[in-house]
């Protein structure tokens, strides 16, 4: 089920509000906003409702081991199993058959016979974010960062939610578990106009700004061979647009479905393209992810607080591991590395970065995160070094099918993405007209996904 859909936004979704707000007690506004997470999650297959609810029921009892056992050793397994397990979980599922293929590839090169097993895996969607949700609830907990609850109904409606549950952003317990566990006083009128205002924003950046660029370059990229320069360039500049609105607007939807349900979820991007340097772009690009890696993989080696060295091995595993994160492909690790080792130069030479005019950053440190778009939307490497060498050997003219529509969006998308305050710098206290143009652009992509234009968000896939 999408967020752009039908069947959501004319269904499942007016269902889940008014029944939610029907019910008064916590244990039941928790076991209903568990119930429909489920009913949402089994709209792709059922089936996976088990994995999720045996990571939840590991996480759970841990949790209660941490509360009960003070003795190290214990609470070192309480923290080990449940981790282990998510990580075992995840790892089959996305990484088993990469991991397989590449030793194969790697035998095949060396000349060496090898036969392993192939397994027909389907990816859970949502995985990876519900497998963060859990181990970081758990790593907080034997921190003692948190208490864990001993609500079994709150903790499975944290893991659950439907508006983060599947594309995130990486929520962690003690960043909602004030509103959590005052969800039974939450206070429908206070959250409704702000909820109601990021869920349209939301939709409006992935309906009609990244799907209208998707419609145009995502065909065009299929006859990437024949692309003039201009092609080869409009097509990296629309991608990266593509990717911005398309998860930022589903940020934007989440933030927006948790406020309709008393529940304040944190911020996932923070105007990226007006970053300054490759290191604030990673402060505000996906930031629930980058902070995690930040906490629970760089700090813990060391951070910045070690030999220079050091600090750079810190930022290649970190980037090598979020790249990896992303898919089970090459191309995404390597896509880690890069912006591992835009990191480390920054690191190293950031004396000289800081000379470099001021009106100059950010424009470079757009170009440099475009080029790494490049790698990341490419098939493979064959397809990345192609589109590369289109953009960077002359080929005149533009036979981009579509420019037209393309151009017009991306004058859009560069106006909003450069210029334009984000989501959580708006007040959203909109004026009849400014809520009759939102009430607009509402009824535009209602057109257009009865027109058929449901496509997925993109990081479903990670």
């Amino acid at each position: 089920m999408l967020f752009n859909s039908w069947i959501f936004l004319f269904g499942f979704l007016p269902v889940a509000y008014f029944v939610f707000w029907k019910i008064s007690s916590a244990n039941g506004r928790y076991f209903w906003l568990t119930l429909t997470g489920y009913v949402f999650y089994s709209f792709w297959n059922y089936k996976f409702c088990a994995l999720m609810l045996a990571s939840t029921l590991a996480s759970y009892f841990a949790g209660r081991g941490l509360l009960r056992w003070g003795d190290p050793a214990r609470r070192k397994i309480c923290l080990v199993l449940p981790v282990t397990l998510d990580l075992l979980l995840l790892g089959f599922f996305k990484y088993a058959n990469f991991f397989l293929g590449s030793v194969h590839s790697a035998a095949t090169w060396a000349n060496v016979e090898m036969r392993f097993p192939v397994f027909r895996i389907i990816l859970p969607v949502g995985i990876s974010f519900y497998t963060f949700h859990t181990i970081t609830y758990i790593v907080d907990g034997y921190r003692g960062v948190i208490k864990p609850t001993r609500n079994f109904l709150e903790f499975s409606c944290y893991v659950s939610l439907f508006a983060q549950l599947v594309a995130g952003p990486i929520v962690r317990f003690r960043q909602i578990e004030y509103d959590i566990e005052h969800i039974a006083e939450a206070d429908r009128a206070a959250h409704l106009n702000i909820g109601w205002s990021f869920f349209v924003i939301g939709l409006v950046k992935k309906v009609l700004i990244a799907d209208t660029i998707a419609a145009v370059i995502n065909p065009a990229l299929g006859s990437l061979g024949t692309f003039t320069t201009a092609d080869a360039w409009l097509c990296a500049l629309g991608y990266t647009y593509q990717i911005y609105f398309d998860f930022s607007g589903y940020s934007d939807m989440a933030v927006g479905l948790g406020h309709l349900f008393g529940l304040r979820l944190p911020q996932n991007f923070n105007s990226p393209y007006k970053a300054a340097d490759p290191s604030d772009f990673w402060r505000r690009w996906h930031m629930s992810l980058s902070t995690m890696l930040r906490d629970y993989l760089y700090i813990p080696m060391g951070g910045g607080r070690v030999r220079l060295l050091t600090v750079c091995r810190n930022l290649m595993i970190t980037m090598l591991l979020g790249g990896l994160w992303h898919g089970a492909n090459w191309t995404f690790v390597v896509w880690g590395g890069y912006h591992g080792l835009l990191l480390v130069f920054l690191r190293v030479r950031r004396t000289w970065w800081e000379r470099v005019a001021g009106g100059f950053r950010r424009p470079l440190t757009f170009l440099l995160v475009m080029l790494g778009w490049v790698l990341f939307r490419s098939d493979n490497f064959r397809m990345a070094l192609l589109w590369l060498r289109q953009m960077f050997s002359w080929r005149p003219g533009l036979s981009l099918s579509g420019s037209g529509a393309l151009l017009l969006s991306l004058v859009v998308a560069a106006s909003v993405a450069h210029v334009a305050p984000n989501t959580f710098e708006i007040k959203h206290e909109w004026k009849p007209l400014a809520q009759l143009g939102w009430a607009a652009m509402l009824v535009a992509c209602v057109f257009f996904i009865a027109a058929g234009q449901q496509s997925p968000f993109l990081y479903f896939q990670f």
